[in-house]
């Protein structure tokens, strides 16, 4: 009987693994992702969920807008987000996926194409991450397939100056498109519809944001002189590195697509509203709306980090703009614009940093700011309180910059910490001692799953505290 019952099994495991590989093969699944339509899927993936985290969290941290309730985020608890504020795994994700764009690109000559948009990606995502975070995973990251799931962390400086860092990266990107001579097209390519040189006025656009980073840090005046003497960075709205959502979906911004509560949570911020009124500024009736117990289409702002209990009625503040859901089809995606890039050269001139005039720079970008957003510019407007030289002409640059990228993921606040401008309010019911944040904490999920490496970077933060600088920002 043992004898048979050994038989048995063996003509079991013989009739089992013949054609085994054949069979259980799906015929139907590629053995490699194009890189076309991964190309698309990191492009959009990133910039409409960093566009939804810079209207229910960017927004509270740079104080363009207020949330009435589940606001723990605005009221600077950090580690506990609720509609939004989670943008890490955001940029892991994506910076995963486009490592696989990379390789591809390497590995294959048809696909050399994509080498020098994924280098760049890669560089507009690492540096959005680390601004955000200061040291976090790097070198060792975005292969969890291939390579350990538990990477160290790399300091912030390295990853901005080192070999394979961000400038290094924009360089390669840019010589691997200058380089390309193939015939196969770029597809996949929401930004720039197949154009390598749009991908190269990107770079350098992106180059001169970064250099403006870190200029506390190095001597960036040679580097960013050479980029305006090249001129070839993006200059015109037309050049802009964004995409468009639409009206319906699927490529509608989020907030049409959520509940309405959920859009009702979020009002005009009283930082934002007195700036506006400040400056006489329409732009204040695109990016908002009129209270409802408004008698005369009026505004009103409310002051950040409300106590919910306390309770407000929402008919006494100013919604969001209709453009964030009935008509998001007006709502761009954005990663790099005309008029960012001339409010970087504007306080760049401002500085010494580059041979130009100020005034011209910060002009070009206030109008196709407000050429953006879809609003005309008043004909005063430039000689009278939004007057470069009518206070402080750097606070006025960063200023105009700050109103320009509202939704810009978490842009504001960014460069608030790194210019302290503009003037930021001690929000109501602060639970970060009345200190408005410097950094994003590491989540929670990384003490979890890699726990090491992050408990030396949570030890050089101080237990991970959102009150320690970032490397440019000491």
């Amino acid at each position: 009987m043992k004898h048979i019952y050994s038989i048995l099994i063996l003509l079991l495991v013989i009739g089992c693994t013949k054609d085994f590989e054949e069979i259980n093969t799906n015929t139907n699944d590629p053995v490699t992702v194009q890189p076309s339509l991964l190309l698309r899927q990191v492009i959009y993936d990133f910039g409409e969920q960093m566009s939804y985290e810079g209207f229910t969290a960017g927004n509270l941290l740079g104080q363009y807008s207020t949330a009435l309730d589940f606001n723990l985020f605005d009221r600077h608890d950090l580690k506990s987000p609720q509609l939004g504020g989670n943008p890490w795994p955001i940029f892991y994700q994506n910076l995963r996926d486009n490592e696989i764009i990379l390789n591809l690109s390497q590995e294959n000559a048809a696909y050399a194409v994509y080498e020098g948009p994924a280098r760049i990606m890669k560089a507009y995502m690492a540096a959005g991450l680390t601004d955000l975070f200061g040291d976090v995973p790097y070198s060792e990251a975005f292969q969890g397939d291939t390579e350990t799931v538990t990477p160290s962390y790399d300091t912030q400086e390295s990853i901005y100056m080192n070999e394979g860092g961000i400038f290094d990266n924009l360089d390669k990107g840019i010589l691997a498109i200058q380089n390309y001579s193939g015939t196969i097209a770029l597809e996949g390519d929401i930004l720039f519809n197949g154009d390598l040189n749009g991908w190269i006025r990107f770079a350098n656009s992106l180059k001169i944001k970064y250099l403006m980073r870190v200029s506390s840090k190095i001597d960036v005046a040679a580097q960013l002189q050479a980029i305006v003497a090249e001129g070839n960075f993006i200059d015109d709205n037309s050049e802009n590195a964004i995409f468009n959502f639409t009206d319906g979906e699927p490529n509608s911004f989020r907030l049409a697509q959520l509940r309405v509560g959920d859009f009702n949570n979020y009002v005009l911020s009283e930082t934002m509203d007195e700036i506006l009124t400040n400056l006489n500024d329409p732009r204040i009736t695109r990016l908002y709306q009129p209270f409802a117990n408004s008698t005369d289409e009026e505004y009103n702002g409310l002051l950040n980090g409300i106590d919910a209990s306390a309770g407000v009625s929402l008919a006494d503040y100013s919604l969001l703009g209709s453009i964030f859901r009935e008509n998001t089809g007006l709502l761009d995606a954005n990663f790099m614009t005309s008029m960012e890039t001339h409010f970087l050269l504007a306080e760049a001139a401002q500085q010494g940093l580059i041979s130009a005039d100020t005034e011209p720079l910060y002009n070009t970008g206030v109008t196709q700011a407000f050429e953006y957003w879809q609003v005309a510019l008043p004909d005063d407007y430039l000689t009278a309180d939004a007057a470069l030289n009518n206070g402080d002409p750097l606070e006025n640059i960063i200023t105009q910059k700050w109103i320009a990228n509202s939704i810009n993921g978490y842009e504001g606040w960014i460069e608030y910490r790194r210019t302290g401008f503009p003037q930021l309010k001690t929000i109501s019911a602060s639970l970060n001692n009345n200190l408005i944040p410097i950094r994003m904490p590491y989540p929670a999920e990384e003490e979890a799953l890699n726990n090491a490496n992050y408990t030396a970077a949570s030890n050089n933060t101080e237990g991970n505290s959102i009150n320690i600088a970032v490397w440019w920002d000491e």
